[in-house]
């Protein structure tokens, strides 16, 4: 536990946020408690963060800003602290994917993470059973925020229809999820497509795989693992990786009726419905 008089600002981001908050508190003459009344949250939450035992979100970053009048100091921070909770292996490809200006991604066993509702993300984070899984559910949700800038990556996901069916999180979870991914049916910058277990056999059958290019640096390819994630600009495996997911993508079914194959999940899976009556025991 950190102790607020021995916070390093120049430790971590998040030890920096702590310590902020608590200056700017103080200038403004509040205790804990009365900052909390004015931002909508109790006085012990503004503690947990001053202390580095709670990671900020950017709704209450947004919040203190309006309150202590700091002209967005904790909104543009928020990015950096949220940033650094990812797990140390996927910094580097969390950097590299806020800088792409194109992204095409299979997935082969789960909805990608820049496509996933809050609730999803939690219930695939919690499987690793992290120490702080509320951090690493706003690190995700942070991640996502590069779709809704002006300018955003254009981005093609393949998802296998597997992904689909596989119950994340339990019915109405999957029924939103579902739902988020049929917003982008209309999407300028998000195309998404299904590949049907129709197709069989197919090019990606080792895995899943991310592409991405840039501006003004060679593209890399990113895959994970059991344990961490391995991103390479090799020429050689670029130009496989873009071969299979050709191969892939005239496999999958159009934008059109990938939509309207997701609809159809959502409706007949994860429709509404009351759950079964659970039977006594005899």
């Amino acid at each position: 536990m950190a102790n607020v008089q021995s916070l390093d600002p120049s430790a971590s981001p998040l030890d920096y946020y702590g310590w902020e908050l608590r200056r700017q508190r103080e200038a403004h003459g509040l205790r804990q408690g009365q900052l909390g009344e004015i931002i909508f949250c109790t006085g012990s939450l503004i503690g947990q963060i001053e202390t580095t035992r709670k990671v900020p979100t950017r709704d209450f970053s947004e919040r203190l800003d309006a309150a202590l009048g700091t002209d967005g100091v904790f909104s543009r921070l928020v990015g950096l602290v949220l940033r650094s909770q990812l797990p140390t292996w996927f910094q580097p490809y969390a950097e590299m994917e806020a800088r792409a200006t194109y992204i095409s991604t299979y997935q082969a066993q789960l909805v990608y993470g820049l496509l996933q509702t809050e609730e999803y993300a939690r219930a695939v984070l919690a499987t690793g059973m992290p120490d702080d899984l509320d951090g690493l559910v706003a690190a995700r949700m942070e991640r996502q925020r590069i779709l809704e800038r002006e300018q955003p990556p254009l981005a093609w996901a393949i998802l296998d229809e597997a992904v689909l069916h596989r119950p994340i999180g339990g019915v109405e979870v999957m029924r939103n999820q579902l739902a988020r991914l049929l917003e982008f049916a209309s999407h300028r910058w998000m195309r998404i497509q299904v590949l049907p277990f129709v197709a069989g056999e197919h090019s990606s059958l080792d895995g899943s795989f991310t592409a991405m290019r840039f501006d003004d640096d060679p593209g890399i390819i990113y895959t994970e693992d059991l344990i961490s994630g391995h991103m390479t600009a090799n020429p050689e495996t670029i130009r496989e990786a873009m071969r299979r997911y050709a191969h892939v993508q005239a496999a999958a079914l159009s934008v059109e009726a990938s939509a309207a194959l997701i609809t159809r999940v959502m409706e007949e899976r994860y429709g509404d419905r009351p759950e079964p009556e659970e039977r006594g025991v005899a």
